[in-house]
């Protein structure tokens, strides 16, 4: 098996230790990575095992970059354009796979091109769509009532001061579109303190736009719907989450499978029967990165990590046997 290597350097994954320990790739074995992205998971799953593993991503530039690595895989790595939360349309023939894994923050690669628009370090076009349909980031900006606008930055980016900022997006625009990053940017400095972390006050609202321009917490919900089906008896899934509103909607998700919904009031009758869940929490708590790696790669500080397996199916007694 020979080893593989990255197409493109300078992409760090996030936790990608805990996330092999979680999966345990095996020889033979069938695994999914729903968010190809640069490939790093993608790379280290192959390489740990002789396995196969089929990936999914929106951006036509990834999958450039996946097909280039399956050519090293020599079969091993299938390439499929999509998004992960149509996962069952895309690869469902292909499983039950042992695996399946979401990294759900953005692409390194995106955030470092400026022309894709993510990022408010560079001024670039103010797009942040990850595939390449669909309004961008600019359409929402300057044609989004202000109520509209301050509900996308409050309920996605969490930010506390939406209403300023929209009305102060809506001000700038009557003037003249806001076509750019930097404009985006510099519009929000100015209305928005930074706060006692230093942080730039621009983070939540561009992280806001970009959730709502690719739908992110749909595709989550549909994935965290998916995946579990897709598991073969023994299976991992694996997510690692970089905000509370991934994170809160992957928790629930995983806590209703395993049957952690909470006790009932202690005024209901008990159930009759209660069958053993069919799904099991692989931790009770998330995993965080270490301080090691937090250090070296910023990216990791938020990160959280959650895993589900599917349980054996109970053996059945023997006809005419004492169970």
């Amino acid at each position: 098996m020979n080893a593989i290597t990255l197409v493109h350097s300078g992409h760090v994954p996030v936790m990608l230790h805990e996330v092999l320990e979680a999966l345990s790739p095996r020889a033979g074995g069938r695994y999914l990575d729903g968010t190809f992205g640069g490939g790093g998971y993608a790379r280290a799953i192959l390489n740990a095992a002789d396995c196969t593993l089929d990936a999914i991503d929106r951006d036509p530039a990834a999958i450039e970059r996946g097909n280039a690595m399956a050519v090293q895989a020599n079969g091993r790595l299938r390439m499929h354009q999509g998004t992960f939360g149509d996962m069952e349309a895309l690869v469902g023939a292909e499983g039950p796979f042992d695996g399946i894994v979401l990294d759900l923050g953005v692409s390194s690669f995106q955030i470092d091109q400026a022309e894709r628009g993510f990022s408010f370090r560079n001024d670039g076009p103010l797009d942040m769509r990850m595939g390449s349909d669909g309004p961008s980031a600019a359409d929402l900006v300057n044609t989004c009532r202000e109520a509209e606008l301050a509900d996308i930055l409050y309920r996605y980016g969490e930010e506390k001061l939406s209403r300023r900022i929209a009305r102060a997006i809506v001000a700038a625009r009557a003037e003249a579109p806001i076509t750019t990053t930097g404009q985006l940017a510099h519009i929000i400095r100015c209305c928005v303190p930074r706060d006692r972390a230093n942080i730039d006050p621009a983070t939540r609202s561009f992280q806001g736009l970009r959730i709502a321009v690719n739908d992110e917490l749909g595709e989550l919900e549909r994935a965290l719907e998916a995946a579990p089906r897709l598991l073969a008896p023994g299976g991992v899934f694996v997510v690692v989450t970089f905000h509370s509103l991934e994170d809160r909607l992957a928790k629930r998700a995983m806590a209703v499978l395993a049957g952690r919904t909470g006790n009932p009031s202690r005024y209901e009758p008990a159930p009759l029967r209660q069958d053993a869940p069919a799904f099991s929490l692989l931790y009770s708590r998330p995993l965080s990165a270490t301080d090691e790696e937090s250090r070296e790669n910023p990216r990791a500080r938020s990160a959280r990590l959650r895993a589900l397996v599917r349980n054996p199916a109970p053996k059945m007694p023997v006809s005419g046997m004492p169970s």
